[in-house]
C-alpha cells in the first residue's frame, strides 16, 4: 500500500515541478491564482442567476472555512494509514490489479439507469465514485436535466443546487482536479457550466486555471471539449486567457495536422473570433489537403466553415462538387445541414442546388412531408426555385391535403408564393387542396398567421373566402391595433398588398372586401431617385421621339414605385407630346397611347440563377399589366456598358413584339 501512495505523491511533485511551456508561463500573468486569491466567506453560488435555486442552500463547500479544514482532511488522510485506505477505496485504471473484482455492481449500470440530477446525487451517497466517475456523474446530470421541460428543469436544478450531496461532489471534483484527465476535466468543467454553477465560483475557476495549466497536453477531444465550454462563458480573466491559448496551441499545431477531421476540430475550436490571418492560414491548410476530403468530410468542412464564420469561395466549391456527385449517398440530416450552412454562408451553388432538387424530386417516396417541407424552406431562404421539387410535392399535396399540419402549410403558402413557380395545370387543384386543408385550421389561427395566410395568397393571385371573411372581421381587425411598432412596416406592408389585390382581382367575392385605413399605414414614398444609368439610357434613346413622353419614379394607385413610365403614341395617332423628364403620379392616358413600365429590380427580387422574378415583383408585374402597362424589367448587368445599354433599350422599348421581349436575360451567377 505505501508504494501505491508513493506513486501518488510522485506524479504530484513531478507534476508541480514540470516545466511549462511559454505559454502556460504568459498565462500566469493574465490570471490571479485561485489558491492566493481570497474568498469572500460565503458560498459562491451568489451570482443572479444562482439565487433562484440556492435561497435555503448549504454554505459547506463554498465558504473558505470549509474549504480550509477540508484541505486539512485531505492532507491527513494522504499522510496516514487512513488516508492510504480512502485511496485504495477508488478503482483507478493504473492502479488497480487484474485480480481484484468490485463488491457491487458497476458503477456505470447504476449511473445509466438515473433519470434526474437528483438520482445521480442519490448514487453518490451510497458508493463513492472515482475521479473519473465524478466526471461522468456530472456529465450525467446535465444530460438528464437538459431534456426535461423549462419548469421541471428549474425545479430539479434547484433540488440539486440544495442537495449537501451537491457541495460534496463539487468539493471532491475541485480538490482532486490535478489528478484527473484532461479529457474529464473538460466534461466536468462543460457540465457545470451548463448546470448553472456561477462562473466566477471557486470551482470554475479551479477547472479553469487546471486547463490552462495542462492545455498543451490536451488531445484534439479535449480541445474541442474545452472550445465548446468556452462558447458559454462569459468574458473573465481565465476565459479570455484560455481562449487566447487555445489559439495558440492550435496555431502551434497546424503544420504538423495530417488529418482531415483534425483540421476541421481546430477549425471548430478557433471559432468565428479568430484573427483573418489565422483562418486564411486554415484555408491554405484545407485547400492542400483537398485530395484527402472524404464524402463526410467535404459535408463537415461546409458545416463546420457555417460554423466559424469563414468564407471561402474554391473550398465550398471543390465540397459543392463532391457532394453534388454524390447525393444518393446523404441521409436527410447531412443533407438538409450542407443547405443551412449555405444559407448562412450565403453561398449558392446553381448546379449544387439543382441537383439536390432533381435528387429529392426523383426519390420523393422516400422522404416524409416534413423533410420535403423542410428542404422547400431552406431553397426558398436561398432564394432558389427547386421547380422539380415543387412540381412532384404539389402533386402529393393535391392528392392528400389533409394529412399537412398548420405549420406545414404556412411555409408551403409562402415558399410557392415566393418563389412564383407556375403550377399550370396543377395550379387551380393545388390552391383549393391548400383553401380546404387551411379551413379545418382557422379557427386555431393567431390573428398574424390568418394576416400570413392571406397574403401569400393574395400574391398567387387566389381569394377563398373563408380566410378573407374571417381576416376581415372586426374582432379580429381589432388585435392588430396592438401590434409591437418593430413588427409594424411588416403588418402594414402585408395589409397594404392585401387591400390592393382585392380592389384589383378580387371580383368574385359575394361582398367587396377592403382592409381599414387605420391598417395601412402611410402610402410608399416617392421621393426616391431614379438609377442614373437608366435616366441616362431612356434619355438618350427617347431625344429624337416627339411622340414620346418620359416620367421617373411614379407612383401608380398610390401603391406601386415604378423606376420610368414612357407613354408612346400609337403609330395610327398623332399628336402633340413633350419630350421631358419629370415625377409625380401617373394619370391615365388615352385609348390611343401606350404606357411603358420600365422597372429596374436588385437582384434579390429574382430566383436565384434565372430570370424568374420572386413574389413581390411578380405581383406588380401582375398588376401593372391588369391597369393598362407594358412592364418591362431591366437589371443591373444590362447597363454596364453605355453603348449596349442604347441599343439594348432601344430594341426593347420600340420592338414591335414588346410584350414578348419584357422579361430580362439574366445569366446564371455565382455567389
Amino acid at each position: 500500500m505505501s508504494i501505491q501512495l508513493t506513486g501518488v505523491v510522485v506524479r504530484r511533485v513531478l507534476r508541480v515541478c514540470s516545466r511549462r511551456s511559454p505559454w502556460q508561463q504568459r498565462s500566469f500573468l493574465l490570471t490571479t491564482s485561485v489558491n492566493d486569491t481570497p474568498f469572500p466567506s460565503e458560498h459562491i453560488l451568489s451570482t443572479r442567476q444562482s439565487q433562484t435555486f440556492l435561497d435555503r442552500s448549504s454554505v459547506r463547500f463554498y465558504s473558505r472555512g470549509g474549504i480550509h479544514n477540508e484541505d486539512l482532511e485531505e492532507k491527513t488522510r494522504l499522510s496516514s494509514p487512513v488516508g492510504e485506505s480512502s485511496l485504495s477505496d477508488e478503482i483507478w485504471p493504473d492502479e488497480t490489479g487484474s485480480e481484484r473484482t468490485p463488491r457491487r455492481p458497476p458503477f456505470h449500470d447504476h449511473l445509466q439507469r438515473c433519470r434526474s440530477p437528483s438520482d445521480v446525487l442519490d448514487l453518490t451517497t451510497r458508493y463513492s465514485p472515482t475521479l473519473r466517475q465524478v466526471s461522468n456523474c456530472m456529465t450525467r446530470m446535465w444530460s438528464t436535466a437538459k431534456k426535461m421541460s423549462d419548469e421541471q428543469q428549474r425545479f430539479e436544478l434547484q433540488l440539486m443546487f440544495e442537495n449537501p450531496a451537491f457541495d460534496k461532489l463539487l468539493q471532491k471534483a475541485m480538490k482532486r482536479v490535478g489528478d484527473m484527465r484532461n479529457e474529464d476535466v473538460a466534461y466536468c468543467l462543460l457540465s457545470m457550466v451548463q448546470l448553472g454553477v456561477p462562473q466566477g465560483s471557486r470551482v470554475v475557476q479551479t477547472f479553469l486555471r487546471s486547463c490552462q495549466e495542462n492545455l498543451n497536453d490536451f488531445d484534439e477531444k479535449g480541445l474541442s471539449i474545452l472550445a465548446s465550454c468556452l462558447e458559454h462563458m462569459e468574458a473573465s480573466t481565465n476565459v479570455t486567457a484560455l481562449k487566447e491559448g487555445l489559439r495558440l496551441v492550435v496555431k502551434a499545431r497546424l503544420p504538423g495536422i495530417k488529418n482531415v477531421i483534425a483540421l476541421q476540430t481546430s477549425m471548430r475550436l478557433l471559432g468565428k473570433d479568430a484573427p483573418l490571418d489565422l483562418k486564411r492560414k486554415l484555408e491554405v491548410k484545407a485547400l492542400s489537403m483537398t485530395d484527402q476530403f472524404s464524402l463526410p468530410n467535404t459535408q463537415y468542412m461546409i458545416s463546420t466553415m457555417a460554423t466559424t464564420g469563414f468564407y471561402s469561395k474554391p473550398l465550398l466549391d471543390i465540397c459543392s462538387r463532391t457532394i453534388k456527385e454524390n447525393l444518393h449517398g446523404i441521409p436527410f440530416n447531412r443533407l438538409f445541414t450542407v443547405l443551412q450552412s449555405c444559407r448562412d454562408l450565403h453561398y449558392r451553388d446553381f448546379d449544387l442546388l439543382t441537383g439536390i432538387s432533381e435528387y429529392v424530386a426523383s426519390t420523393m417516396d422516400i422522404w416524409t412531408k416534413k423533410q420535403v417541407v423542410l428542404f422547400l424552406s431552406v431553397m426558398e431562404n436561398l432564394a432558389f426555385c427547386p421547380a422539380a421539387i415543387m412540381e412532384a410535392f404539389a402533386k402529393n399535396v393535391s392528392a392528400n391535403p389533409d394529412t399537412l399540419t398548420l405549420k406545414d402549410l404556412l411555409c408551403i403558402l409562402k415558399v410557392y408564393s415566393y418563389l412564383n413557380y407556375d403550377l399550370k395545370h396543377q395550379r387551380q387543384q393545388f390552391l383549393e387542396s391548400l383553401s380546404q386543408a387551411l379551413d379545418s385550421y382557422l379557427p386555431k389561427m393567431s390573428a398574424f398567421e390568418l394576416l400570413k395566410v392571406v397574403y401569400h395568397l393574395c400574391l398567387l393571385g387566389h381569394f377563398p373566402s373563408a380566410p378573407l371573411e374571417q381576416l376581415l372581421q372586426s374582432s379580429t381587425l381589432e388585435r392588430f391595433h396592438a401590434t409591437v411598432p418593430r413588427f409594424l412596416p411588416n403588418q402594414e406592408r402585408m395589409f397594404q398588398t392585401v387591400n390592393f389585390c382585392l380592389r384589383l382581382e378580387a371580383t368574385l367575392l359575394h361582398q367587396p372586401a377592403t382592409v381599414p385605413p387605420s391598417l395601412l399605414g402611410a402610402p410608399n414614398p416617392s421621393g426616391q431617385t431614379v438609377n442614373p444609368w437608366l435616366s441616362q439610357g431612356l434619355r438618350s434613346v427617347l431625344e429624337d421621339q416627339a411622340d414620346t413622353t418620359l416620367h421617373e419614379m411614379v407612383v401608380v394607385e398610390d401603391f406601386y414605385l415604378v423606376d420610368s413610365v414612357i407613354t408612346k403614341q400609337l403609330p395610327h395617332q398623332t399628336s402633340e407630346t413633350e419630350a421631358s423628364s419629370c415625377a409625380g403620379a401617373e394619370s391615365p392616358p388615352a385609348e390611343s397611347s401606350q404606357r411603358i413600365a420600365v422597372i429596374y429590380p436588385p437582384h434579390s427580387a429574382f430566383c436565384y440563377g434565372t430570370s424568374n422574378p420572386r413574389g413581390p415583383l411578380a405581383v406588380k408585374i401582375r398588376h401593372l399589366k391588369m391597369l393598362g402597362y407594358e412592364p418591362i424589367l431591366v437589371t443591373e448587368e444590362e447597363l454596364q456598358s453605355e453603348e449596349d445599354r442604347t441599343v439594348f433599350l432601344r430594341r426593347r422599348i420600340f420592338s414591335e413584339h414588346l410584350s414578348a421581349d419584357s422579361q430580362p436575360k439574366v445569366e446564371s451567377r455565382g455567389s
